[in-house]
């Protein structure tokens, strides 16, 4: 791993930072970045769109040196008219706006006529009315110009996720003049009803650049813009697991079941209805096994319990909600094997590589996932780590049989995962290459 105390001279100004929400648990990768940012010298601004809904958060945000300067808040546009929503959500905004129409009145011209606009554009139909939603995204953009305008060092602007973030940066910059940058991670870039009408291909093309997490989404942002700048930085090991993968592991207690483990929402892009149906099938086989689905409730949950019912396997495959960091690491040194059944869904909604297979390999855990996105991008298929069809519980079954059986299989891709991730995913040299693009947006 890179020298953590290491620091690189500080760029002039400070790179603003905008996310929808902070802290999220399921954001660490975020904050990481945001914490090895600026311990390599970089001056971080932080503004949050959201108002924080979440009491427990990662270490890592207590390190973090920036405080979060939250937006006004404002209540959802659907369900209501647009005069009704003003009604009751512009008051805090109107100082905003005289002061940004007073110190930059052409630059919120722009943006009014670019919101209105895509709000246009963006109709369901000739007939509907215009989308609402760019409304409230053009009066956030303005309290955010009247921010950064203040702030008076804020040399650069940069969202995370590719839709209604960056399009309040986009708008803000046109405002303020500033350039500014977006990450794209994974549904954000291939849902078109969330950059409807164009919109993701306007926001890459006015873009300073753009960064995306793995390869397979740069190339697909380049097939929406071949002219824009976009560059490929994965997330890496996130900065609490690096730190906790320092401590011992203890001792292993194995009771002569397979254990396997799942980590990730109960959202059906994550696949666990097919773990389930592999355990099954393993069962069958008359292997015993023992399965952990870690991670928060989501729209998927009910199936997967439905499916656990269904195949007798109450007590066997448990769904153990949301879990620590460090118990998180515990899992992964208690398992024999991770299952990540990934599939791209309706609407097309995908991971990109998830952070958890990042983290399992860092343990020496092998894992089996499937060939979508950018995952063959850190698994190569029994190298360091298995790769199956989607959608496919046999051949998932299979896979993880191959690594109960065949030691041998399991020791070598564990050792060869441990070393992808020390070589290719080192979160400290990642966040340096984002340190460079940063450098280059202020010259």
């Amino acid at each position: 791993m890179a020298d953590r105390g290491a620091t690189a001279p500080a760029a002039t100004g400070s790179v603003a930072y905008l996310l929808k929400g902070y802290p999220r648990m399921s954001e660490i990768f975020i904050a990481s970045e945001i914490e090895r940012l600026e311990r390599a010298g970089l001056s971080v601004r932080l503004y949050v769109i959201k108002q924080p809904d979440e009491r427990a958060r990662h270490p890592v945000v207590e390190r973090i040196r920036a405080r979060p300067s939250y937006l006004p808040a404002v209540d959802s546009v659907s369900g209501t008219s647009l005069a009704r929503w003003l009604r009751g959500n512009l008051r805090p905004f109107v100082p905003s706006i005289a002061t940004v129409a007073r110190r930059r009145p052409a630059g919120l011209a722009r943006a009014t006529a670019a919101a209105l606009a895509q709000a246009a554009r963006a109709r369901e139909s000739r007939r509907a009315w215009p989308r609402k939603a760019y409304v409230k995204e053009l009066l956030q953009a303005v309290a955010l110009a009247e921010r950064l305008l203040a702030a008076h060092d804020v040399r650069h602007l940069h969202a995370h996720f590719a839709h209604g973030c960056t399009t309040v940066a986009w708008l803000a910059s046109m405002i303020t003049g500033l350039p500014f940058s977006f990450t794209g991670h994974a549904k954000d870039i291939y849902a078109e009803r969330l950059n409807p009408a164009g919109l993701l291909r306007r926001k890459l093309l006015a873009a300073r650049f753009a960064v995306t997490c793995t390869e397979a989404n740069r190339r697909h942002l380049r097939r929406i813009a071949p002219e824009a700048d976009v560059h490929r930085v994965y997330h890496g090991l996130n900065s609490d697991f690096s730190l906790l993968l320092d401590s011992r592991a203890p001792a292993r207690s194995p009771n002569g079941r397979l254990r396997l483990l799942g980590v990730g929402r109960l959202v059906e892009k994550k696949g666990f209805d097919v773990l389930v149906d592999a355990c099954a099938q393993l069962e069958a086989r008359g292997i015993e096994v023992e399965a952990a689905i870690v991670g928060e409730d989501g729209d998927h949950g009910a199936v997967v319990r439905r499916r656990i019912a269904e195949r007798g396997l109450a007590g066997r495959v448990v769904l153990a909600g949301p879990k620590s960091q460090a118990e998180l690491l515990n899992e992964y040194r208690r398992a024999d094997a991770l299952c990540l059944p990934c599939r791209i869904v309706d609407g097309g909604d995908r991971d990109g590589i998830p952070n958890v297979l990042v983290e399992a390999m860092a343990c020496g855990l092998p894992s089996v996932s499937t060939a979508i996105s950018g995952i063959p991008e850190l698994i190569e298929h029994e190298r360091n780590g298995l790769l199956v069809p989607p959608d496919d519980p046999r051949a998932m079954a299979s896979a993880v049989a191959r690594i109960h059986t065949d030691r041998e299989l399991a020791a070598r891709v564990a050792r060869a995962a441990r070393a992808t991730v020390g070589e290719r995913f080192d979160g400290d040299r990642l966040a340096g290459r984002l340190l460079e693009l940063f450098t280059g947006a202020g010259s």
